[in-house]
């Protein structure tokens, strides 16, 4: 078996049986397995996905054992030569799974590897690429110094702004949203560490495995993940579950971090909290308030019947502009609010690809299902 793909799910399941149908297109003539581990879904996932994916092996807990618990449930059972992580709300591209355990097979030296991650505004995740969180980075991190200086390597070292997104690179984390990892080095390094619930279980595997010797690469190789980190770095819920991350990665791997420096980083998210609190419900607010001119890209056949169903999605649409998706090669970035593409009039490659080459924030991408009249969307 060349690769096992594990997928940790709770209460997703259109998000995941999107992932399901990407992965069935990416690992088509490969030797490969897919485990979904369900974390006791309340929303009726298994039931759901199950007779539509009969080549996935499901996993039911009874109860949310966490991100990582749930990850070692799976390796227990995997049988591939490479493991790869997979978040539920990630689609990856057709050549995707390929060139990356191509890379891993003529790198000895690789451990793990990371790929290039954009949103649902086809914008970079610069969670993509990382460096470790020691005291001090964690510090300017938290206190805006690498926003206020982002191309410097002192102070804005955590993202690793300065190197290119577009190329190979040896680096300190990868995200676990999207993680391969070389089975051979997994059973040196050990599984996942469950004291980590939530957050932080792939920073602390990546120190792992450099730590044993191996290198972590990022590859330019782009999927979609629509809830990258970034999106989520004013939730106070998602500060809080970083903080107890933060802690608990200090007392394994740098023991000798200060009380000051762990209270400075206390109050540092503590004003986080506070600014999300404040802030951030306006910046949502205004978001959903800006649709108004849209792109439709679909087959001509069933144009008119998608154009309807879209429209009911966008009631207050001001315009709604049609391009056949087999001639369109560019989003006109500046024009639109929001692009619907439609599969699988698009593959989920070009997909990627487009959204990869016209990146905008005040820009949505959407997907349609026309068959089953599913529509996921990072916003809705």
């Amino acid at each position: 078996m060349q690769l096992s793909i594990i997928i940790v799910n709770y209460n997703v399941k259109f998000l995941l049986e999107q992932c399901l149908r990407s992965v069935q297109e990416a690992t088509a003539d490969m030797e490969a397995e897919v485990i979904v581990v369900d974390n006791a879904s309340e929303d009726g996932s298994v039931g759901y996905l199950q007779p539509r994916f009969p080549g996935v092996h499901f996993i039911a807990n009874t109860n949310n054992v966490g991100f990582a618990a749930a990850n070692n449930q799976a390796l227990h059972t995997c049988r591939g030569q490479y493991v790869l992580l997979l978040n539920p709300d990630t689609i990856v591209s057709q050549d995707t799974l390929r060139s990356a355990c191509r890379f891993m097979k003529q790198h000895p030296d690789a451990g793990a590897i990371g790929v290039k991650m954009i949103d649902g505004h086809g914008a970079f995740l610069p969670e993509s690429k990382r460096s470790f969180p020691t005291p001090w980075i964690a510090f300017c991190k938290l206190f805006g110094l690498s926003r206020l200086f982002p191309d410097s390597r002192r102070f804005a070292a955590y993202s690793l702004p300065y190197l290119s997104a577009g190329g190979i690179h040896k680096v300190d984390v990868l995200s676990g949203a999207f993680m391969l990892l070389r089975g051979e080095a997994l059973s040196r390094i050990g599984l996942l560490d469950e004291a980590f619930f939530m957050y932080g279980e792939d920073i602390d595997l990546s120190y792992r495995m450099i730590s044993a010797g191996y290198r972590n690469y990022y590859l330019p190789l782009t999927i979609l993940h629509y809830k990258g980190e970034s999106t989520r770095y004013t939730d106070p819920r998602y500060l809080d579950a970083f903080y107890r991350a933060m802690l608990i990665f200090y007392r394994k791997h740098y023991p000798r971090a200060s009380r000051l420096t762990i209270g400075l980083i206390s109050l540092a998210i503590s004003l986080r909290k506070s600014f999300a609190s404040l802030f951030g419900w306006k910046r949502s607010r205004r978001r959903r308030t800006e649709r108004e001119d849209l792109l439709l890209l679909c087959n001509e056949p069933h144009a008119v019947d998608v154009r309807d169903r879209v429209l009911r999605h966008f009631p207050n649409a001001q315009a709604i502009a049609w391009r056949n998706a087999s001639q369109i090669s560019d989003i006109p970035v500046g024009t639109y609010t929001d692009v619907i593409l439609c599969h699988p009039d698009i593959p989920f490659g070009r997909m990627i690809n487009l959204m990869d080459r016209c990146p905008k924030k005040s820009m949505t991408y959407h997907i349609i299902y026309p068959s089953t009249d599913r529509w996921i969307s990072p916003t809705r």
